[in-house]
Order: C-alpha cells, then sequence, then structure tokens
C-alpha cells in the first residue's frame, strides 16, 4: 500500500480500552464522511485518466515519481484481467484512489508478487490466496480536511479479501510507514527491503496482515470496516452475462450503525 501515511492523522491508534469513548467518537467521524462517499469502479477511459493524475499529484508531492509530459502516472499492472481499480469519491470530488489484484493460481500477477516472487510463488503454487493493493493515492488538500479518508480508501482491502475469501493482504510498505499498518491491521514483516517498482527514492518491506483471522476483532475496533456480501460482490463481482457492473457502489457500513 502507498504512500502518504505519514501525514494521516492516525487518531486510531492503540490506546487501550479506557479510551473506547474515544475511539467510539472516532469511529462516528469515520461513519459521517462514509455517508458522504461513493466507490467508484473505473471501467471508462476518463476514469481512469482521472486516476492516473491524482496519482501523479500525490506521488509528485513526496518527489516519488518524475516529471512527465502526460502528468500521469500507470503501469503494466493496471492492465492485469485481476486489476480492480477505483476511485474514492466525498461530495462527488475524487479524493482518493486504490487499486487491487486478487492473487492465486489462476491469476498470480500482481506488484508485490513482481518484487517477492521468491517468497510468494511457492505460497500461491500451494494454493494459497492473497490481495495485493497498491498505488494509494489521496488528495492532498482534502486529506487534510478529512483525515479519515484512509481508512474509507483502505476499506476496500478487506472487503476483497472477504469477497475473494482470501486469508492475507499482503502490501509493498515504506518502512517510516508501516507502524500504520501494525496498528490497524496487525501487519507483519515477511519480507526484506526492496526497490518499490514505478516509484524512485524508494524502498519498501513486504508485510502480511491476517485479515480473515482478525475480522471480529477489527470490527470491534473499527465498525466503519463492515460491509455487506451485496456491497462486495458489487465492488468486486463479475456481472450476469448482458449486465452491465454497476459503476457507483454506496457504503453499507451504516447499516450495520443503524441496526445496532
Amino acid at each position: 500500500m502507498d504512500l502518504r501515511v505519514d501525514a494521516y492523522r492516525e487518531q486510531s491508534s492503540d490506546q487501550g480500552s479506557s479510551q473506547t469513548e474515544e475511539m467510539s467518537s472516532f469511529a462516528r467521524h469515520v461513519h459521517a464522511l462514509l455517508d458522504r462517499t461513493e466507490y467508484r469502479r473505473c471501467e471508462s477511459g476518463e476514469d481512469f485518466e482521472n486516476i492516473y493524475r491524482l496519482r501523479y499529484n500525490s506521488y509528485r508531492m513526496n518527489d516519488l515519481v518524475p516529471e512527465n509530459a502526460s502528468r500521469m502516472v500507470h503501469d503494466h499492472f493496471d492492465e492485469l484481467p485481476n486489476c480492480h481499480t477505483f476511485g474514492i469519491y466525498v461530495d462527488d470530488r475524487l479524493v482518493s484512489t486504490l487499486r487491487l489484484h486478487d492473487v492465486s493460481t489462476a491469476t498470480p500477477l500482481s506488484p508485490a508478487f513482481s518484487v517477492y516472487s521468491d517468497l510468494l510463488a511457492p505460497r500461491v503454487a500451494a494454493g494459497e490466496v492473497f490481495i495485493d493493493p497498491s498505488r494509494f493515492a489521496v488528495d492532498v488538500e482534502w486529506s487534510r480536511l478529512y483525515p479519515p479518508i484512509p481508512y474509507i480508501t483502505l476499506r476496500l482491502a478487506g472487503m476483497a479479501c472477504f469477497h475473494f475469501n482470501a486469508p492475507y493482504c499482503i502490501s509493498m510498505i515504506r518502512e517510516d510507514h508501516a507502524a500504520f499498518y501494525k496498528r490497524i491491521y496487525q501487519a507483519r514483516p515477511i519480507g526484506d527491503a526492496r526497490p518499490y517498482g514505478g516509484v524512485i527514492n524508494c524502498f519498501a518491506l513486504l508485510y502480511q496482515a491476517d485479515v480473515l483471522a482478525i475480522k471480529n476483532e477489527t470490527y470491534a475496533r473499527f465498525p466503519f470496516f463492515k460491509s455487506t456480501p451485496m456491497e462486495q460482490r458489487m465492488m468486486f463481482g463479475k456481472p450476469p452475462k448482458g449486465e452491465l457492473a454497476p459503476l457507483t457502489i454506496l457504503p453499507t457500513a451504516k447499516y450495520y450503525r443503524e441496526a445496532a
């Protein structure tokens, strides 16, 4: 996962049961933002161009990509059949984006797999399934106004794990960002530092989060990560023959909140 975690105000850090009330307040803020949020599957050229430009602007702020005339960031992984690219919109404004690959014996290629194939190929060959999030980028201005944007964005990674029944989320993470993923997802390092493909001045470590194993604990701490199976299918499922995939999906976490 990429690349601006240092700018996120980690209001959800481990603070223990004595601060449950504060965590509930934080969860309410995230839910309030979710009420204004739409997820959009990228299917058209215009959608992709907007997302590629958001990546470029976000990464240029951190000097992670060189200048280019197109002012876009994309690569061949965007074209793979197991690639799922999303734009996250708040009040109809594109505020962030995330790309995910479902990695299995049928579709083994992904950014992390390409860098750590020596570690991952034997596991995939043995039948393990992973979700590989990448190209996480945010609108800098909006991330300052709304610190929960990373949470409503990374919510997609857990949903993908549930939909594809993938026990593990694997992520190439910069070392200075690792604390965020350790706290939120109990991620642990499983690979050494290697160059992060497609960016400059950046080495990343391979981290793994055992998402299915910590599902209930995560929901208890961060109820806004909940989603219905229908939402997951709309995000990642293939539509029946002759039908178009839904391009705009509304979050369903609020239905759990309202039922509580």
